[in-house]
């Protein structure tokens, strides 16, 4: 009877010495070191700006340093690469944009699962894409546009930047909401696509109401439409494209936190607190508009969901367009 009271007592010892690591590491606070945000897109974009705006407020309320980790390239899939390749422990976070849900169906393989490798941490902000053409055009709605197209049907052309991304994925779902028949022009940027629209090379553009801002506001530009389903802050009596004759048109160039897919539940939750009381600072909703975006926090449940909505129809429409990149 000693023996196995002894043999208890022993075997008890043992598991709570092998229990008080991970009551340890449950008693810590989180965060208690650096963590690292991995950017889908080089430094100075628009997903590196909200990374390091977000990012800074952190290290400001939790006293850790928030490291950018810039890693552009194949439309997000090598930083993607990296996230999911790394601890879940809440220590490695990715910036992303509409291009994470774009890339599950532009490429034919992913070397990831975009709907199962990934944890939402909360969504940052809803931005837009201003439908516009150049002064000289004599266009000046978005009804005007279409008869123009369908006056001359495969004559027109509209250019964004790379085939694939956010804006070309919007054009491309105007062309399918309004029938048209347009052909596409691909640059490396907005800027070489909005350079071409305004020496009359090409009929029209998609791009971010920040970057179109100071072209519409000198006149060289004429903004149609906007392409979300709200009116952009910066230009509230430029009507959505919905608004202006395509009922249904929405595209939501947003962007976005991610965790790898095992962080512990309470520390996604606990993130997406901070990015939600990040995003209700008057500096920072005040930064975000002059960036052409709204702030738009979500649970992470929310977002999860949000994403996978998107996955389905962004993907229906690179399938009706029969975009490729590889």
């Amino acid at each position: 009877m000693k023996k196995s009271k002894h043999l208890i007592q022993a075997t008890i010892a043992v598991g709570i010495s092998l229990l008080a690591p991970f009551q340890a590491c449950a008693q810590q606070k989180y965060p208690n070191h650096p963590i690292r945000m991995i950017v889908t897109f080089s430094a100075g974009s628009l997903t590196d700006i909200l990374a390091r705006l977000v990012g800074a407020k952190m290290t400001e309320n939790w006293g850790q340093q928030v490291v950018i980790d810039n890693r552009p390239g194949g439309g997000g899939v090598a930083a993607s690469q990296a996230l999911i390749a790394a601890n879940p422990d809440g220590y490695t976070l990715m910036m992303v944009s509409s291009g994470h849900a774009i890339a599950a169906s532009l490429y034919s393989k992913l070397p990831y699962d975009t709907l199962k490798d990934f944890a939402g941490v909360s969504q940052v902000v809803s931005g837009g894409h201003v439908l516009a053409v150049s002064k000289d055009l004599g266009v000046k709605s978005v009804k005007e546009l279409i008869a123009l197209a369908k006056a001359k049907p495969g004559q027109i052309t509209f250019g964004t930047a790379a085939t694939g991304s956010g804006a070309h994925i919007n054009a491309e779902m105007f062309k399918i909401d309004t029938g048209i028949n347009a052909t596409f022009v691909s640059y490396k940027g907005p800027i070489e696509a909005l350079n071409d629209v305004l020496g009359g090379r090409v009929t029209y553009t998609m791009l971010s109401t920040g970057v179109a801002a100071p072209f519409i506001r000198d006149g060289r530009l004429v903004a149609l439409g906007v392409g979300t389903a709200h009116r952009d802050p910066m230009f509230p009596n430029l009507p959505t494209i919905a608004e202006a004759g395509v009922p249904g048109h929405e595209f939501d160039q947003w962007f976005g936190l991610l965790a790898p897919a095992r962080t512990p539940r309470p520390i996604v939750e606990q993130l997406s607190r901070e990015v939600a009381r990040i995003l209700a600072l008057p500096d920072v909703k005040e930064r975000i508009v002059v960036l052409g975006s709204v702030p738009k926090p979500s649970t992470p449940e929310q977002f999860d969901a949000f994403i996978r909505n998107e996955v389905q129809k962004l993907g229906k429409v690179i399938k009706a367009a029969n975009i490729r990149v590889d």
